[in-house]
């Protein structure tokens, strides 16, 4: 009997990790930048056999890399072969704030990712070449930079997510760069109110993006997150708003991924049935 139960529990391991979804990293090139940059990209243990698969695109924190989620998380690869999506993780540079910028042309991490890497995806991939198949998250600084191009490219992404998002920078003119890529707020305030994501709301156009976003209690970004989802409230815009005991820490992050994973499997299986 305990051999038999030995056999039985080496066959389940087995089948487990053969069925595992697939980890790469992939070089893509941007023109705008004139560089390569990497990504990963996690496909899902049946992607040879099925059918178009919908995307996530992570996009990391000041400081981290197109890694960061899997680092944080290496179950996310699992959550992938359940829900049947990939996962691209997101490259934006070290301190980039996934802007345009106006005064840096070394800094076009907009342009990058949500025209050149988006490309790159659909173009190398069996993906669902349209918002409907497409969302986008990130932590701290991406999660400004995903709630900001996802905003400004509803054409791109159907649903977004940010975790522990800096989705007001004007509070912190001395902080993570943004300075190098906007100039200083004293010296060009316009550039800082039209790049911050609490600004943007007047442009998003009825049903036109699934919405969920979280923060810590006692994250430093916990007070800009409120206010974000205080005036999407005074405005109609539908959204989910959380928030969980945390600060800004990868045990805060490494959970919250989960969430956001499940809220845009929910959102590609209801917009990709009503197709």
């Amino acid at each position: 009997m305990k051999k038999y139960l030995l056999l039985l529990t080496c066959l389940l391991f087995t089948l487990t990790f053969a069925k595992a979804a697939k980890v790469d990293t992939v070089e893509t090139y941007s023109d705008v930048m004139k560089k390569k940059i990497k990504a990963l990209v996690i496909t899902p243990s049946n992607y040879e056999t099925s059918k178009e698969c919908p995307v996530v695109y992570l996009l990391h924190g000041a400081g981290g890399n197109y890694k960061q989620f899997i680092g944080l998380n290496p179950a996310i690869a699992n959550w992938a072969d359940q829900y049947h999506i990939m996962i691209v993780g997101v490259d934006g540079g070290v301190t980039s704030w996934y802007w345009d910028s106006p005064i840096d042309k070394d800094f076009q991490y907009e342009t990058y990712v949500s025209k050149e890497l988006v490309g790159f995806i659909d173009k190398n991939y069996k993906t669902i070449k349209n918002k409907t198949g497409r969302a986008i998250s990130g932590l701290s600084m991406g999660g400004h930079g995903a709630m900001y191009l996802a905003i400004r490219h509803q054409d791109v992404y159907g649903a977004v997510g940010s975790m522990s998002g800096g989705v007001d920078i004007r509070p912190f003119p001395n902080n993570w760069d943004m300075a190098k890529r906007l100039g200083t707020y004293a010296e060009n305030p316009e550039l800082w109110e039209k790049n911050t994501v609490t600004n943007l709301l007047y442009l998003i156009k009825p049903n036109s993006l699934a919405i969920t976003f979280d923060c810590g209690v006692d994250d430093f970004f916990y007070r800009v997150n409120v206010q974000l989802h205080e005036k999407m409230a005074d405005r109609n815009i539908p959204h989910d708003f959380t928030a969980r005991p945390g600060a800004h820490t990868s045990q805060y992050w490494a959970n919250s991924v989960v969430y956001h994973l499940m809220f845009f499997n929910t959102y590609f299986l209801k917009a990709n049935l009503q197709k």
